[in-house]
């Protein structure tokens, strides 16, 4: 049963469609917002990202507080709460399976690849984005960066990604890399690779403080609710978009943890 919320009840006090709504939020934001999505929004099975969120208090002239609560308080907000564990199609007990799971999601990817983390470093997981990107022109990326890199690795994939591709560009009018650093130090760090088929969230190890050696692997409802997030957060991050821009970030010590897998 569909969860009651004022950010749905909003809308039908305007008389406003799901289209007519997502039309007027998407000329605010720039966006492509779909009712499927806004009606997973209106119910709680998923939370509005901050960019949106901002959008809808501006279309609805109403308080965040207000037309998020049944997002933010103790109800169903996630879709892991709507669906328990149906959205986790196998669990990565194994560093092995988690790198092999995280290479299957950047080679599946056709139209949306978002990887989030500040700690990559597996050559063959780095040369797999590379490789997607290269052999599908159309396959928008986005890498959001919480603080600079963490090893010389993961600096230099991102110099190669903006060799194989401006970042200013657009390919059919759409920018097809987004490069994005988190410079907030209070911002929750994320760790998780998505496209519009699945995603995997590696989870942190119990041999080491900075070790992720195992995780889960998700399926596409799950992976389009990380995608979106990957998304709003790269929009809101500062954006690298020039080799110059990876230059001026501090340059990892050669002293570099050895942490297992990707953050």
């Amino acid at each position: 049963m569909e969860q009651s919320s004022t950010l749905k009840k909003v809308r039908l006090d305007l008389n406003l469609t799901q289209e007519e709504a997502c039309d007027r939020l998407n000329t605010i934001t720039g966006g492509a917002t779909t009712p499927t999505l806004l009606s997973a929004w209106e119910s709680g099975r998923k939370r509005t990202g901050l960019k949106n969120r901002r959008a809808l208090c501006e279309l609805y002239a109403l308080p965040s507080k207000e037309l998020f609560a049944h997002q933010d308080g103790e109800g169903v907000t996630t879709t892991l709460d709507v669906t328990g564990t149906a959205n986790v199609t196998r669990v990565l007990t194994r560093y092995p399976d988690l790198l092999g799971a995280m290479v299957d999601v950047v080679r599946g990817a056709r139209h949306q690849l978002v990887v989030t983390g500040s700690r990559s470093r597996e050559p063959g997981y780095l040369s797999a984005i590379e490789s997607a990107l290269s052999c599908f022109p159309d396959l928008v990326h986005y890498r959001v960066l919480y603080g600079p890199p963490r090893h010389r690795a993961l600096r230099e994939h991102l110099t190669r990604l903006i060799a194989l591709r401006d970042p200013a560009e657009r390919r059919n009018g759409v920018k097809t890399l987004h490069v994005g650093l988190v410079q907030s130090p209070s911002a929750l760090e994320r760790h998780f690779v998505a496209s519009e088929r699945a995603a995997v969230v590696p989870l942190p190890s119990f041999h080491g403080a900075d070790g992720f050696d195992c995780g889960v692997m998700l399926g596409a409802e799950a992976a389009a609710g990380l995608v979106l997030h990957g998304r709003e957060a790269c929009a809101s991050a500062r954006r690298l978009e020039m080799p110059h821009d990876l230059r001026l970030l501090p340059v990892p010590t050669g002293h570099e943890a050895p942490d297992l897998g990707e953050m």
